[in-house]
């Protein structure tokens, strides 16, 4: 078998206003679909699975500094609902993004399973 990737999806009324914040201010590449819909690339990433009374998922985001990280996407628009907060595994805050789609932040203090890969 091989899994060559995740595919995310976003659903927002707000979609050209996401796609803005992505692009503009995550600074993240993309690559046109066709008719002018971006794909972004996203960094490295991680799958967890987490016990829970129902089956869910969600995006989180990670970063290495969180403060500075905040400090830069504020200075570009972005907003978080409340300051960040401290966990076990790292500190976190949620950013608001457009169109109502919220997205944890979160500077991890665990090892990177994505830094296995080499």
């Amino acid at each position: 078998m091989a899994i060559t990737g995740a595919h995310v999806l976003f659903y927002t009324p707000e979609a050209e206003g996401l796609r803005e914040v992505l692009g503009d201010v995550f600074g993240l590449p993309h690559v046109d679909a066709g008719d002018g819909w971006p794909i972004f690339a996203l960094p490295p990433a991680e799958l967890a699975v987490h016990p829970a009374g129902e089956a869910r998922h969600e995006l989180t985001l990670m970063c290495d500094d969180i403060t500075a990280t905040m400090d830069e996407l504020r200075a570009r628009g972005v907003s978080f609902n409340g300051a960040p907060e401290a966990h076990s595994w790292g500190v976190s805050v949620v950013m608001a993004l457009p169109g109502g789609v919220d997205v944890l932040l979160y500077e991890p203090h665990h090892p990177l399973a994505h830094a296995q890969r080499g």
